[in-house]
């Protein structure tokens, strides 16, 4: 198998052609195998792009540092821009328009500090043992198989109990929880066909429906407010306002999908990056060699390496905003009402920002990039997020330091999210 097929070379004419016609809504295989040199040659040329339909792409990491600054300019609020594409009244449109990530204060500011509460420093630390525990056993499973796949056998199955155990979901009702997240998810893709708005709508409407009975459970019989995030959501602040019904059924949809579908794709990005780049993988597993039992130099080395993974390939490529008053990016007008793209995969690369961005260094140190966002909406389930990659990509090494890819694996071949389907891999 050829490796290099997994992230294809992009001849630097093929980058520029792409990038003189961009166009989030007619987006090349090409470029979705690859985005990067696209990005680049955007960057050197057109840094704040205008698209056709008007609105703005920006590919410099300066320029999203500064929207992100700028909540009173730009609003993260989406039902303008999501009206015309689900139609107003649509399960997307409501889910889209409700939940934490595309809100403005204060709804974002009650959401952000109920969910807050219980993904403290304590609480995700006492997380650990229960996420080592859980590894463990699918690489049990892994090693009596001699392989399986990296994204459904191993990626994807952490996140869901991850954030399943947040919410209290029985394990038995987990199930459908991947299926929905991509389908809900996958809606937000710069361009939609009839099958995959037919497929969210349906997701939210099904999720909704569980949602309803596990909130009706969880009102009978609270949970522990401390590390359960659904019965902090019923609850609301003490002597404060509590969420709708809406909002806390939306927004249980945000977390169970946003906790999911990023953190597959770090884990999935991470060990399937290393395939591509063989001399980290050495240099990586000699630096844990050599620590040998020093679990907190282990620890540090695997932290760096996670957030390279994060910054190479990030597992969400763009993000928006929308201009609420007449206001500038660099030295480009922006009109109030203007859509704003901000490309997260583009600025995580920018060599104003990074040395040797096209470099994959796993020891890289002073790694601030946008995987998370900045600002008043930084993912608020970070430190989870790397959490879940240190120990899953670190427990993963040490028990199969010589696994290999079978198979060229499939991409999502998504612009949004990006990430694989499939990974078939054994191991030794």
């Amino acid at each position: 198998m050829n490796l290099t097929d997994i992230t294809p070379a992009m001849a630097p004419d093929r980058a520029q052609e792409i990038a003189r016609g961009f166009d989030l809504r007619a987006l090349p295989p090409d470029f979705l195998a690859n985005p990067y040199p696209v990005y680049a040659a955007l960057r050197a040329s057109e840094p704040v792009r205008r698209m056709p339909d008007g609105s703005l792409f920006l590919t410099r990491c300066a320029d999203l540092m500064a929207v992100y600054r700028d909540a009173a300019a730009f609003s993260s609020d989406k039902q303008v821009e999501f009206a015309p594409k689900y139609g107003r009244g649509s399960p997307l449109f409501e889910h889209h328009t409700t939940s934490l990530v595309f809100n403005d204060p204060p709804l974002h500011t009650r959401v952000r500090r109920l969910i807050m509460g219980a993904l403290t420093r304590r609480a995700i630390d006492e997380m650990e043992p229960g996420l080592v525990t859980l590894v463990d056993g699918l690489l049990d499973r892994i090693e009596a198989r001699g392989g399986g796949d990296l994204i459904e056998d191993f990626a994807s199955a952490i996140p869901v109990e991850i954030i399943g155990n947040l919410l209290d979901v029985p394990h038995t009702e987990r199930g459908p929880l991947r299926a929905w997240s991509l389908a809900i998810l996958g809606a937000l893709e710069p361009t939609l066909t009839p099958q995959q708005q037919a497929l969210g709508n349906q997701a939210v409407t099904d999720m909704l429906d569980y949602l309803r009975t596990l909130v009706a459970a969880r009102r009978r019989q609270p949970g522990d407010p401390q590390r359960d995030v659904l019965t902090r959501l019923i609850l609301g602040e003490a002597g404060g306002e509590q969420l709708s019904e809406a909002e806390l059924l939306q927004n249980c949809i945000f977390l169970l999908n946003a906790g999911h579908e990023t953190t597959t794709n770090l884990i999935g990005n991470g060990l399937i990056t290393l395939q591509e780049h063989p001399q980290a993988l050495a240099g990586l597993l000699a630096s844990m060699a050599q620590a040998g039992g020093d679990e907190a130099a282990q620890e540090a080395m695997l932290s760096l390496a996670v957030d390279e993974f994060l910054r190479f390939e990030s597992s969400n490529q763009l993000g928006n905003r929308r201009a609420v008053k007449d206001t500038r990016i660099g030295e480009v007008a922006v009109p109030a009402g203007t859509l704003v793209t901000l490309c997260i995969g583009a600025a995580n690369r920018d060599p104003a920002q990074f040395a040797q961005p096209e470099v994959l260094d796993l020891a890289r140190e002073g790694n601030k990039h946008l995987a998370f966002g900045f600002g008043i909406h930084q993912c608020a389930g970070l430190s989870l997020a790397r959490l879940e990659g240190r120990v899953a990509i670190g427990r993963f090494l040490r028990r199969f330091p010589r696994y290999r890819l079978t198979q060229v694996p499939v991409r999502g071949g998504r612009a949004r999210f990006r990430g694989f389907l499939r990974a078939d891999f054994a191991v030794e």
